[in-house]
């Protein structure tokens, strides 16, 4: 018998304020809970998703089918999707976490003062997490794993469109926690779709401790403008891939491609290609002919060695395409390389392509971003790809969260003072 999965109903926010309530006692349940349960609860959910795997890729077949019904495009049906490889890698991520160190009570620092206090800070829980988020269900199980094996509760609203998908998995996840005597409002899958609920949800000042939306433009600025409790932003990722005089060419074709074609619908996806001038004449021939399935747009220079681009506009190298399309830039050097990074760039993740140690260190000092590469994909910057399990967003921002969010940026700090007497005079 499965754990019944909780939702909103008619009663609308005051439903929603009683889940909030039940949520932040499971976090405070969470926080003394012990590594061995939480890890054990990672894996019995990770077996289970396997295991009724054909019940998850038939609720998401339908989910994909009324999302294409109703006109989604083709990068939002990728994001949808679900196939025995993603829910594989959903139970992997599971698996990854469950090994990893819990981060919960760990001494992040300590030193003795003169008067021999002993002061220490130590991580704890951030309590409850809220995460608004679109499309893509592997997200419900990533953000749970990570939210419970940092001790915290979590509750997730989803987009309509995965509405079936993430019914079955959050479902399963419940049953794990059920299973393992950790409490099953841990986890809440808040189901009402209506624009409505997610302002809602965003305003659940004493409930949610820090909220996370992952989606596009539009739902991360509503979130900005409505929310009245902290928030981490997963940004947009408009990325560039640099290309110097001093490339390695044959390097930079497998990594351009590898950045733009492999899942263009992602966010770190390589949305920008920036030349050297000296290289460009040789080098975007045989790109195109790489990659042909891309559309090219590119700068004045650019058109003139590729008769087939498109002229770019402004708006069009300040643009994440999320699809087969990418904008060219001819530059003259690396300062005119990181100028552009900064000018277009959303502080995502930023790639060099050289064999000059000089150029790679100024561009890893100089350009602001949560990630910088030096001759490899920005596809790379991943909660997976770095060793952090699953992950819950790359946060664009400059808060104690930056880049790939892993356990450590699921909990925060609090001081631990041990003294023997001492007072103050």
């Amino acid at each position: 018998m499965y754990a019944k999965l909780v939702c909103m109903d008619d009663n609308g926010s005051n439903q929603l304020d009683q889940l909030g309530k039940r949520s932040k006692q499971a976090a405070q349940e969470m926080a003394k809970a012990a590594t061995l349960s939480k890890n054990e609860a990672l894996s019995t959910a990770a077996d289970a998703i396997l295991a009724l795997s054909d019940e998850i890729l038939e609720a998401n077949a339908l989910d994909v089918e009324r999302a294409g019904a109703a006109g989604a495009v083709r990068t939002s049906l990728d994001r949808l999707m679900l196939n025995e490889n993603r829910i594989a890698s959903m139970a992997g991520g599971l698996r990854e976490v469950a090994k990893l160190p819990d981060p919960v009570g760990e001494i992040a620092k300590g030193w003795q003062r003169p008067n021999g206090l002993l002061v220490t800070k130590v991580r704890v829980p951030l309590g409850v997490i809220g995460i608004v988020y679109e499309n893509r269900p592997n997200v419900t199980a990533d953000a749970a794993g990570l939210c419970l094996k940092a001790g915290n509760a979590v509750m997730l609203r989803g987009s309509s469109a995965a509405l079936g998908s993430n019914k079955v998995i959050a479902r399963i996840l419940r049953q794990a926690l059920s299973e393992t005597r950790l409490p099953q409002d841990a986890l809440i899958l808040v189901e009402d779709p209506t624009r409505e609920s997610v302002k809602d949800f965003v305003q659940l000042s004493g409930v949610i401790d820090c909220l996370i939306p992952r989606g596009g433009a539009g739902l991360v600025n509503m979130v900005r403008a409505e929310a009245t409790v902290p928030l981490i932003i997963d940004g947009d990722g408009n990325c560039h891939v640099y290309v110097d005089a001093s490339a390695d060419l044959d390097m930079a074709l497998e990594i351009v491609d590898n950045a733009k074609t492999s899942r263009p619908s992602v966010c770190n996806a390589a949305e920008t290609l920036l030349v050297h001038k000296d290289v460009a004449t040789y080098f975007l021939p045989r790109l195109v002919s790489r990659i042909p399935q891309v559309e090219l747009l590119g700068d004045a220079k650019t058109c003139a060695i590729l008769p087939g681009a498109v002229l770019a506009t402004e708006k069009d190298y300040a643009t994440e395409f999320l699809d087969l399309k990418m904008t060219v830039a001819v530059v003259n050097g690396l300062d005119e390389a990181i100028e552009h990074i900064t000018r277009y760039g959303t502080g995502h993740s930023e790639a060099i392509i050289t064999n000059d140690l000089v150029s790679a260190e100024r561009f890893c000092r100089e350009v602001d971003a949560a990630a910088v590469l030096v001759n490899a994909s920005t596809r790379f910057v991943d909660g997976g790809e770095f060793g952090l399990g699953a992950e819950i967003g790359i946060s664009t921002q400059k808060l104690h969260a930056r880049g790939p969010m892993g356990l450590e940026e699921l909990t925060c700090l609090k001081y631990v003072v041990h003294g023997q007497g001492q007072v103050r005079t």
